[in-house]
């Protein structure tokens, strides 16, 4: 046991001190960010009784930002990955506490959702920016596997932190914007520590290359698809199988423990068999995710129902994490090496094209026709995106060492 943990002791203090700060910066980020999600839709249907398609507009707003991910970066320019993520950071923090504590009204509440996500958003290709800079050449997918692992154990935490403060300590929304606010700004000032890197030129942001032009097919269709996971699939758990607060919580928890180990795999499987057999593989199994969604209602019993609905939100919530592969893909076809981080925001931007009309199609959809149409659309996403994924190719590049 000793010799154990004297090992485990060496192989901690060889790691830098960038990749441990922003470690720990990523825990915090997951504890927030798991609390957010946990109580959100909630948070919405108690205070604003809203219907579905007012849900599914709220998401035009909220999903905004992301299409300006590539301007703001533009505009901030002269600020590298670290400085601009931890100002990212900070802006969220401070939209979570305008949203919980000055929002009387919907069309104000809105606006600082805007704030909070403008925060979220400019972060996203940031952290997979920042996290494939501090991995060793060949071992991308690893390294970018145990930081999303890494997160996987925040989101648990914070998961628990809801499920416990509303079911024994009498927890309000306050306190869960109260503990996001706090995680964010955590996170925040803790990237400020970090050494800064280069900054890339604004116009660099700005520009579209046709050598990446399937990346960029797969950010219009990954945008698509993470709308359904986000909006409309926590939606039909909450208004059609009337379940509360501590459920989504429950089912974050639990997502959290099985992406522990399935994080890193899916980091190690990408490293050995490619971007290809990955995003393939989560396209067809998300045809079997949107037919649970949107069916099992129909053909099980209710009971039954409920069962493989959470199941299909349990094994959506870990496809998501295959957004890793895009990013190294990324980092594999780019001419130099100042084309990733532009190419990522510029992703960001392009999927959230798509997501916010996705988000507002879905709405008109659900209201028309019935959520199991919603997911209809879904499952047809899903068979052009595996098209797609069996078109990516990657340079050869020389196996990394064991470590």
């Amino acid at each position: 046991m000793g010799a154990t943990t004297a090992a485990l002791a060496a192989r901690v203090s060889r790691i830098s001190r960038e990749l441990k700060v922003f470690a720990v910066a990523s825990l915090a980020l997951g504890v927030a960010y798991s609390i957010m999600d946990s109580t959100f839709n909630n948070f919405l249907n108690e205070r604003f009784t809203m219907s579905g398609f007012e849900r599914s507009f709220l998401e035009f707003p909220r999903e905004l930002p992301g299409f300006l991910v590539v301007f703001v970066s533009a505009a901030l320019w002269f600020l590298s990955s670290r400085r601009l993520g931890a100002i990212a950071l900070l802006v969220g923090a401070a939209g979570t506490l305008l949203v919980g504590f000055a929002s009387p009204v919907y069309g104000v509440m809105v606006v600082w959702l805007f704030i909070y996500s403008l925060g979220q958003h400019v972060f996203m290709p940031l952290a997979s920016t920042i996290g494939m800079e501090l991995a060793s050449e060949g071992k991308t997918g690893q390294r970018l596997g145990q930081l999303n692992a890494l997160r996987n154990i925040a989101a648990i935490l914070g998961s628990f932190i809801v499920f416990l403060g509303f079911k024994y300590l009498g927890f309000t929304f306050s306190h869960t914007f109260i503990l996001t606010a706090a995680g964010l700004a955590v996170a925040g000032l803790l990237m400020f520590t970090m050494k800064s890197n280069k900054a890339q030129p604004a116009t660099t942001f700005l520009k579209l290359h046709k050598e990446y032009r399937l990346y960029y097919i797969l950010a219009v269709l990954y945008g698509s698809r993470k709308q359904l996971f986000i909006t409309f699939a926590p939606w039909v758990l909450v208004t059609i199988f009337k379940q509360p607060t501590q459920l989504i919580a429950t089912l974050l928890m639990i997502g959290g423990v099985i992406g522990i180990l399935f994080q890193p795999l899916l980091g190690w499987m990408i490293d050995k068999f490619g971007e290809r057999v990955v995003l393939a593989s989560e396209a067809g199994l998300l045809v079997v995710v949107c037919f649970g969604y949107g069916f099992s209602r129909s053909v099980f019993p209710e009971g039954v129902a409920f069962i493989i609905v959470c199941a299909c939100y349990l094994l959506d919530q870990m496809l998501m994490s295959v957004q890793m592969a895009r990013s190294t893909y990324m980092k594999k076809i780019a001419k130099e090496a100042g084309d990733i981080q532009p190419a990522l925001s510029a992703g960001v931007t392009i999927d959230h094209i798509f997501s916010i009309s996705i988000a507002l199609l879905g709405g008109v959809i659900w209201n028309a026709f019935g959520f199991q149409y919603v997911f209809l659309m879904g499952t047809l996403i899903a068979a052009v995106n595996l098209f797609f994924a069996l078109q990516v190719r990657t340079p050869k590049h020389e196996a990394a060492p064991a470590s």
